[in-house]
């Protein structure tokens, strides 16, 4: 029963109302919204639009109405949340109480988790209901979500949105949800908010806790949030990081160093002249408004520039070992697993030290490095777990171009903004900005300016 002590939204209207999270927080807070209610206008939303393009891998409607009423019972008791009845969408690698977690894959154990993972906590902590785990490719190794369901992009439903937390992207996006958890190795929260036109953060080393899959990918991967505003972005990161201190975004006062790279870092591959066009445009925005732009970028050395890419293949053999049923692991991954055993041998912490003094020296120039997030156009959505890993390997590279790898390697924030559409898919274009340890707050005010010089949908065409 849905609890209301004033005028409420009805959640009727809530369903065909794409409502912000800090809005949504300061009207259960006010009590001009319900939690019930925003809730349900969430679930109305999946309902309609889910099936189509899959999403999420569980809907928990029962448990989140009652979730949704201890938020509600802890608002009118007088607890300041942050997140007070924010619908969240989780990404189906990282454990929620009573749920199975399944990663993508049929291989994982059908155990329901006996304990929040650290930051469904926080979320739940701030008064956030988490209504659903989404889609993901099997153990996050690739850049399609597509598993037992193919999961579709909003703009375009024949291409994929990206991966591997394309379901979290593909649920903000289309306004199932708000605000949606992810996390990034290699690109995992950037490349799907690229493909799917909203904003993803992912921290830095240890800003938020990590504790995904069996070793996080060497000290790659990290948890992060995506939303469709920078003030959303900013309130998740917040709570993630259980620091308030990042909720407020502050306004740029001085000129930046900005640099610029095309360039992408893995040979052989390169960028479609088309992403090349939008992150010169925005460049050119920042210029504009008085900020310094040069082309420039950090040198790649041979070495280095595998960092990323062998512990890629090593974590998807420390995966394979790690199942209850290996025999049910898609083949694609196999492989990887094979080539990845025989590559963890290549892996050395001074790799990460060594790349991290690199852009070190690099940022003693610049404030801020602007790429593409990714070299080309979002790949198909299609059954790629049941095409030859030779094949998922060789899309995966040649899209990604190794852009956000890089951050990930040294440990620093990156962001992805939209800008623009791709003409071939329709398909929204991101912009990577990346910016020294610590540098949140700076991120997220170039956010905001972009936000402001160039606004975005607040929701995908033809998903209102």
């Amino acid at each position: 029963m849905s609890v209301s002590t004033g005028a409420s939204t009805p959640s009727a209207t809530l369903a065909s109302t794409v409502l912000n999270a800090v809005d949504i927080a300061d009207g259960v807070r006010s009590e001009s919204l319900t939690v019930r209610d925003v809730l349900e206008g969430s679930l109305a939303r999946i309902a309609r639009h889910d099936a189509v393009l899959a999403a999420f891998a569980t809907v928990r409607a029962d448990a989140a109405r009652r979730e949704a009423d201890e938020v509600q019972r802890r608002v009118l008791a007088g607890e300041a949340l942050p997140l007070a009845g924010v619908p969240v969408a989780i990404k189906d690698n990282v454990a929620v109480t009573g749920e199975v977690m399944r990663g993508g894959s049929r291989a994982t154990g059908r155990e329901p988790q006996q304990e929040d993972h650290a930051v469904v906590a926080r979320l739940r902590n701030a008064g956030a209901v988490v209504v659903g785990m989404t889609t993901m490719p099997e153990a996050g190794l690739w850049l399609t979500t597509d598993g037992e369901r193919i999961t579709r992009n909003p703009w375009n439903i024949e291409y994929s949105p990206s991966g591997s937390s394309g379901g979290s992207a593909a649920a903000v996006a289309s306004g199932m949800v708000p605000i949606g958890h992810g996390n990034d190795g290699l690109g995992s929260i950037r490349q799907p908010a690229a493909a799917c036109g909203v904003l993803g953060l992912k921290p830095s080393r240890g800003l938020v806790p990590a504790q995904i899959g069996v070793n996080d990918w060497y000290s790659l991967v990290e948890n992060g949030p995506l939303a469709r505003t920078s003030a959303d972005l900013a309130l998740m990161l917040s709570v993630l990081a259980d620091d308030p201190s990042l909720a407020n975004v502050r306004t740029l006062r001085s000129p930046l160093r900005v640099a610029v790279s095309a360039r992408t870092p893995v040979q052989g591959t390169r960028t479609d002249p088309a992403l090349i066009k939008g992150l010169f445009a925005a460049a050119g925005l920042l210029a504009a408004h008085g900020h310094g732009v040069t082309r420039d970028q950090p040198t790649y050395p041979q070495r280095l520039s595998y960092a990323g890419t062998i512990r890629w293949f090593a974590s998807a053999a420390d995966y394979v070992e790690s199942v209850a049923d290996p025999d049910l692991v898609e083949d694609r991954t196999l492989g990887h697993a094979s080539a990845g055993r025989r590559m963890r041998r290549l892996i050395r912490h001074e790799q990460l030290i060594e790349w991290r003094s690199r852009v070190e020296k690099f940022f003693e120039r610049y404030d801020l490095m602007m790429t593409p997030v990714t070299a080309t156009h979002p790949l198909r959505a299609d059954r790629w777990g049941e095409r030859a890993w030779a094949v998922n390997v060789r899309a995966n590279v040649t899209a990604s171009g190794g852009f956000c790898g890089m951050w990930n390697v040294a440990g620093y924030p990156a962001l992805s903004i939209p800008f623009g559409t791709d003409p071939l898919t329709n398909t929204p274009v991101g912009i990577q900005i990346a910016a020294p340890h610590g540098s949140e707050s700076l991120l997220l005010s170039v956010a905001q300016c972009f936000e402001q010089w160039q606004p975005w949908p607040a929701t995908a065409q033809g998903w209102d």
